[in-house]
């Protein structure tokens, strides 16, 4: 009897994986924010290859069915435009040497000749108004360039537009908060360029005065619930609901900083047990070398720091239950960040929560929803293609 059962128990699973593998393939796939191109410009890599560390390269982008990749256009508030156009220089530098692997889109009739010609469709999103530089022609010259979104701050504001970060601790210091009037001329902008407007990493007062600004639907590109985890870069479930009211999309970010409200805690003792042997170490190497090698000796202790699967597809499921499985998808953070949640170390990860949001219950139409359909609706409603 108990081989029997075992059986069935077996013949069950193998029927499930096969049906989670067959509507991943089928699924157009898009993660809305990856990170890996400021880091390779740094390293030089060459990520249309197989690498062994970080989160992405276009092998294992392929393992992964990933179908469309955002690449995140970033640097710290002391780069700007010059920096913006070297890191997309680097994109279109990849697609040339890679032409069978991944192409440039824009539209979304562009992204699905692309995937159907069996290539990854990159776009880009610039992450951080301040790569403008508070110009309207830099804000033209990135769209015309290919820039499919742009994060209206990172975490330091803008001349013109407040960040959550500096909203959360630093208000006071403020010369303003919320969008000034160029902020809005730049949202207006962005809505005729068809630019998306995107609301990860803005202030609560620059979040409504866009969401008011704005004629298009908007999006998060990477942001998670606040209902999990206070962090001033999680979404409150009534910023969620205005998101989705625009017809919208909310894509939740993976770090484990953001899902899991204990992270934080885990982090600093980690830090505070390993000082003394990082300081040890810094001195016969450097600061980045040491910490790598601490990283390594102390892996299992950072594994067991990693946020449980099921609180990602938690706080993706909470969102759905808000909003619908219409206004939800996927913005890993992939190479912007040191931790994701266990079964989730790389791109080439993603069936995984195909499999948990099935196994949660979903229909297959709200699995696509949430694996990329949501996100090609939102581009052909921002570009009108």
């Amino acid at each position: 009897m108990k081989k029997f059962l075992l059986a069935i128990i077996l013949f069950s699973s193998i029927t499930a994986f096969a049906q989670s593998s067959k509507l991943h393939k089928k699924a157009i796939v898009v993660d809305t924010h990856g990170d890996i191109m400021s880091d390779q410009i740094k390293s030089g890599i060459d990520i249309g290859k197989r690498q062994s560390g970080g989160n992405f390269d276009l092998v294992r982008a392929k393992e992964g069915g990933l179908d469309v990749q955002v690449f995140s256009i970033w640097c710290d508030e002391t780069g700007g435009f010059a920096m913006a156009n070297r890191q997309i220089d680097s994109l279109n530098a990849l697609a040339l040497r890679h032409p069978d692997k991944i192409q440039l889109v824009r539209t979304a009739s562009e992204l699905k000749s692309a995937v159907k010609r069996n290539k990854m469709a990159a776009m880009i999103g610039v992450e951080g108004g301040h790569m403008i530089e508070s110009r309207i022609e830099n804000l033209d010259a990135l769209a015309k360039r290919g820039m499919t979104y742009m994060t209206l701050t990172w975490n330091n504001s803008t001349p013109w537009a407040s960040s959550a970060y500096d909203e959360t601790f630093r208000k006071d210091s403020l010369k303003h908060v919320g969008l000034t009037d160029l902020g809005r001329q730049i949202v207006r902008r962005m809505n005729e360029l068809g630019v998306i407007v995107d609301l990860s990493h803005v202030g609560e007062k620059s979040f409504y005065d866009a969401i008011a600004t704005s004629t298009k639907p908007v999006m998060a590109s990477h942001s998670s619930a606040y209902e999990f985890n206070a962090h001033q870069r999680n979404l409150k479930d009534d910023q969620i609901k205005a998101i989705a009211k625009t017809g919208g999309v909310v894509f939740v970010n993976f770090y484990s900083g953001f899902l899991d409200s204990t992270y934080t805690r885990k982090q600093q003792k980690f830090n505070a047990d390993h000082k003394d042997e990082l300081a040890e170490l810094t001195k016969k190497s450097n600061r980045s070398r040491a910490q790598n090698e601490i990283n390594r000796k102390y892996s299992q202790e950072l594994y067991e720091m990693r946020a449980p699967l099921d609180l990602l597809i938690d706080h993706i499921d909470h969102m759905v239950k808000l909003v619908g499985s219409e206004h939800v998808g996927l913005g890993a953070d992939y190479d912007g960040a040191e931790s994701y949640p266990k079964q989730l170390d790389d791109v080439s990860n993603y069936p995984v929560i195909t499999e948990a949001l099935l196994r949660k219950g979903y229909s297959n139409k709200d699995v696509k929803n949430i694996l990329g359909k949501n996100f090609v609706r939102l581009l052909r409603a921002n570009t009108g293609k």
